[in-house]
């Protein structure tokens, strides 16, 4: 069984909590992902942010982006899981708490991240298509 190191993306970038709206957009513009992790300025996981949070709670709510707080734009406490948990845990928090993007943590610090895709590739198709299913419910 595989680790969640081993099929997560390394060296993720995250957006700052006193980073803006914007600033997240525009990194996940040149990053070209639809997602990023926020951290906190002790550098632990706050949260994740997806370009969708930046359309309903910012452009759509006529907010300004440049000056709203990508840390106000958590949901709750962050799901992460530990580098070298294995992948069926990544798969069960993935539909548990039906997120699409895990941040993964070593010792509270963020050294990758899981998505949906990378799970896709490491773990038989049923238990995907399980996650799948999840996700998609509404």
């Amino acid at each position: 069984m595989s680790t969640a190191r081993e099929v997560m993306q390394p060296n993720p970038e995250c957006v700052r909590t006193e980073e803006t709206a914007a600033d997240a957009a525009r990194k996940m513009a040149r990053l070209g992902v639809g997602a990023l992790p926020i951290c906190g300025k002790d550098n632990k996981v706050k949260g994740v942010v997806t370009d969708r949070d930046l359309v309903i709670k910012v452009v759509a709510q006529g907010r300004d982006a440049g000056t709203f707080p990508a840390g106000d734009l958590n949901q709750q406490e962050a799901v992460t899981i530990g580098a070298d948990d294995s992948s069926e845990e990544a798969l069960r928090l993935m539909s548990a708490h039906r997120i699409r993007r895990l941040p993964v943590i070593d010792q509270q610090r963020l050294v990758g991240i899981i998505a949906v895709s990378d799970l896709a590739r490491s773990v038989p198709e049923p238990r995907v298509g399980d996650l799948m299913e999840s996700l998609s419910a509404s």
